[in-house]
């Protein structure tokens, strides 16, 4: 199994549960349009949509993701993740972000896919598909940030955090209204639905102002 990340800040060892947010990129509702009117969902959401990234899908950032046989490229969903200083339950949108002890840049590859209320663990749980960057970062606004993602040194996307269906925040509370985040626990901030798509052989890379560099590669 890949070696699992660890930090020197605080906390020293993540817990290993990723959690991430589904739509919450408007460009994910506008994609999805009237679908999200049909059987069986019948609205769009009213809280937080989320997904988990088990264990065997986390690896550090400079590891190489492996392209199943059955597919041509993976999908670069690129994203922040909230990283848990305290146990969190409940907490008001107010106080949410003192439960946070810092930010990680993340690469959630997964399979090309069009099912984005409830994904096959298939399209999003492939071995080693889930890089966190290299270092935790503090006294950052994670709504503030933009990320630059490129393919084989080139600029292939600029995501921004500033225009969230829910702020860190408010994603924060909303998601601990219903269930408790620990310390070490991991919550992806959301990622679009369009990233691009990466092949076998190729580079890609995660920027952002502040942040360590994150680097990944393909077989």
């Amino acid at each position: 199994m890949p070696l699992f990340p660890v930090y020197d800040e605080k906390p020293y060892r993540l817990s290993g549960v990723v959690y991430g947010a589904l739509l919450n990129q408007p460009s994910a509702l506008e994609q999805i349009g009237a679908a999200a009117h049909e059987p069986p969902h019948k609205a769009p959401p009213k809280g937080p949509v989320l997904y988990m990234k088990p264990r065997n899908t986390l690896v550090p950032d400079g590891q190489a993701v492996l392209i199943p046989e059955s597919e041509e490229a993976m999908r670069v969903g690129a994203t922040i993740g909230l990283v848990i200083g305290r146990a969190a339950c409940r907490v008001a949108a107010g106080q949410a972000l003192d439960y946070v002890s810092g930010l990680l840049l993340v690469a959630d590859l997964t399979v090309p896919h069009d099912t984005f209320y409830r994904p096959s663990v298939r399209f999003v749980a492939r071995d080693r598909s889930c890089l966190l960057g290299g270092k935790i970062t503090t006294d950052l606004d994670p709504d503030a940030l933009t990320i630059d993602v490129g393919v084989e040194g080139r600029l292939a996307q600029q995501v921004s955090m500033q225009d969230l269906v829910r702020p860190a925040a408010r994603l924060l509370a909303e998601v601990t209204d219903f269930m408790t985040l620990s310390v070490g626990d991991v919550l992806l901030m959301g990622a679009r639905i369009d990233g691009p798509l990466v092949r076998r052989g190729q580079v890609f890379s995660l920027a952002a102002d502040g942040m360590q560099t994150l680097e990944g590669t393909t077989q």
